[in-house]
């Protein structure tokens, strides 16, 4: 059943997008701001497919620590689930990406529209600047940054590996930067199309405010982000060992009276 269930969610998970794409062209035309309440619908739409198809509910703490200005959200990355999900809870994301997903047809049309920040990965210093250019220019405007600090999906459990990327951010753009610690990946693996039942949770922690030198700014945010998650993921198999209990007591067949 959870795999029936996975693939059926996958396959509506890709039509929605496509639909949404479609759906998305006339904002190309329009103020920024109606692709991003577009944006806001197809994640949405996702959370919902993923609740009613997968049993895949979500829990989001700690929301009044998101500033309403310019600011950094510093986001554990284990799952492409995080890639979409924040987008309600924050008011104008510019999330940083790797500069292949601007070359895609209609979804590198948006990213380009919506200001995201693209990275080239292979450029190391030159990229860097770039990055720190725009983000400048963002934060400016009162942008909220989204930045997942180790560059790429680790699993729940993985040994952390934190980029300076963030620490050079935090440094010059001088706004304070929110950790963000999550679940996410014990119920949307990344290299999997198996979707788990449970609850995502995710919690915006306190604001590390501006004035840090990098390295005790560096510190501190992988310690809390990493120790929230833990706390997170554990969370998480609890409530899983619970579910596989019930279900396991709901299959036994029952004595006759």
């Amino acid at each position: 059943m959870l795999v029936l269930r996975s693939i059926l969610f996958n396959a509506l998970f890709y039509l929605n997008l496509f639909l949404y794409l479609l759906a998305a062209l006339p904002t190309l035309a329009l103020p920024r701001r109606y692709l991003l309440m577009l944006a806001r619908s197809w994640s949405r739409s996702n959370l919902w497919l993923l609740r009613n198809l997968c049993g895949v509910k979500a829990e989001f703490r700690g929301l009044q620590n998101i500033p309403s200005g310019g600011a950094l959200i510093a986001a554990k990355h284990q799952s492409a689930w995080e890639t979409f999900a924040l987008l309600p809870y924050i008011r104008d994301p510019a999330f940083i990406l790797k500069r292949e997903l601007m070359w895609l047809p209609l979804f590198g049309w948006y990213l380009w529209k919506s200001r995201m920040i693209p990275v080239n990965r292979g450029a190391r210093g030159p990229a860097l600047a770039a990055m720190t250019e725009r983000a400048h220019s963002e934060v400016a405007h009162g942008r909220q940054i989204i930045i997942f600090p180790e560059g790429t999906r680790r699993a729940p459990g993985a040994e952390p590996q934190y980029k300076f990327g963030v620490a050079h951010l935090y440094a010059e753009t001088g706004v304070p930067c929110v950790p963000v610690a999550l679940n996410s990946g014990l119920f949307w693996p990344r290299r999997s199309f198996r979707r788990f039942p449970g609850t995502v949770r995710v919690e915006f922690l306190p604001p590390i405010p501006p004035g840090l030198d990098k390295q005790a700014f560096a510190d501190r945010l992988r310690a809390e982000i990493e120790a929230a998650t833990a706390r997170l993921v554990d969370e998480g198999l609890r409530e899983r060992a619970r579910e596989m209990g019930e279900a396991r007591m709901q299959a036994e067949p029952r004595g006759r009276p």
